[in-house]
């Protein structure tokens, strides 16, 4: 089985939209094996957008993922990683399909909602970051 990261972002939680995300990743046969709420500090979330260190809008992003509480998950399943990123949609939510979470219930690429590990190797660095290998149940 393949486990993946998601992170449910700020303006998901100030929309009260967190248990419809995680509602969709279990319908679509998903099981969670960790979460928490956490409020991610600035040195968490430079080391997690760090990908992005040298682009325009990292100080943005950063300040955006620390502005409130985040849940910080482990999803596993078949094709997990894949899974949960056709569910989540297209990045920037004008371009996410219908019926999919950010097509729904995005606003713009900013605030999207949800973030989601985009390969194995993502996945495996993300969960390192927000779990001990004894808080993940599988």
């Amino acid at each position: 089985m393949e486990q993946t990261f998601v992170l449910i972002k700020p303006d998901a939680m100030q929309r009260k939209l967190a248990g419809t995300i995680i509602s969709r990743l279990e319908k679509r046969g998903l099981k969670i094996v960790a979460m928490k709420m956490i409020h991610m500090d600035k040195t968490l979330a430079q080391r997690h957008y760090s990908i992005h260190k040298d682009k325009a809008f990292f100080n943005d992003l950063v300040e955006f993922i620390t502005s409130s509480p985040i849940i910080a998950a482990v999803f596993e399943g078949e094709k997990a990683i894949e899974a949960v990123r056709q569910t989540m949609g297209a990045t920037d939510s004008v371009k996410a399909s219908p019926g999919s979470i950010r097509g729904d219930f995005g606003l713009d690429i900013q605030q999207n909602l949800v973030h989601g590990s985009d390969s194995e190797e993502s996945a495996k660095k993300e969960i390192s970051l927000f779990f001990a290998p004894n808080e993940i149940v599988g």
